[in-house]
């Protein structure tokens, strides 16, 4: 039986146009099945696909979805990078790139909402989720600031200091200072490791007992220090701080 697909051109004496036939059935296409059976179903090359929507001669868009997967290790390392870091990726230009960032930056909005809404100290695991998808993927340490009212709930969320892949300077006095300017009762703070490792250092230590002793002079309580890993996190508070 012959599946190719004829179709008739109108000027006359010329052949036919011949052309293979798609390669998956309609209902198997990502956006049909994530339309039937919700996102959940797609892998993620398959969402990243989604989200380009076209490809390159030579490379359709799975192709360029796959390698970008494999150049940036993972699905959030991807998404929580710069516009820099896609600078000579084949397939995704300035719009495909604007694209892939907004989503993460929905993500991101869309979580810091949800912590707005509830007291953060009744939901450390939305907290976690938070943080891990804000600089659980970053190849620099960042330090973290989140500052909550009287309910603990969130005001906002800052960016202290930003370091390199092992070193980074934390000032207690500009966190004092800007803790105060947002009338804060209380903080949560954290920084990552691009190491993947949670395990504190002693510097991370030393930092933690000032900042906490620090803060308690003017009344505004340290509630824990979280260090973020690929995959795990260390927590201060429960581990009895230091």
């Amino acid at each position: 039986m012959n599946d190719t697909i004829v179709i008739p051109l109108t000027d006359a004496g010329k052949s036919p146009i011949r052309r293979a036939p798609p390669s998956w059935p309609t209902r198997d296409m990502p956006r049909e099945r994530l339309l039937d059976a919700g996102p959940a179903a797609l892998s993620d090359t398959e969402l990243v696909a989604l989200v380009l929507g076209s490809g390159l001669p030579g490379h359709n868009v799975f192709d360029v979805a796959r390698s970008l997967l494999q150049r940036f290790g993972s699905l959030r390392a991807m998404l929580d990078r710069t516009p820099e870091d896609f600078d000579g990726v084949r397939g995704v230009g300035p719009a495909k790139r604007a694209q892939l960032l907004a989503i993460m930056e929905m993500a991101r909005r869309a979580l810091a909402e949800k912590m707005r809404e509830r007291p953060l100290i009744d939901s450390p695991e939305a907290v976690e989720d938070y943080l891990r998808l804000l600089i659980g993927s970053r190849p620099y340490e960042v330090f973290i600031c989140l500052f909550l009212d009287t309910r603990h709930r969130l005001i906002r969320s800052e960016e202290n200091s930003r370091g390199s892949l092992t070193r980074m300077a934390v000032y207690p006095r500009e966190i004092v200072r800007r803790a105060l300017s947002v009338n804060a009762a209380s903080l949560i703070v954290a920084h990552n490791h691009p190491s993947g490792a949670v395990k504190p250092s002693a510097s991370d230590r030393q930092l933690t007992r000032v900042l906490r002793d620090t803060l308690a002079l003017i009344d505004v309580k340290l509630i824990d220090h979280l260090v973020i890993g690929g995959n795990e996190t260390f927590s201060f508070a429960r581990a009895g701080w230091p």
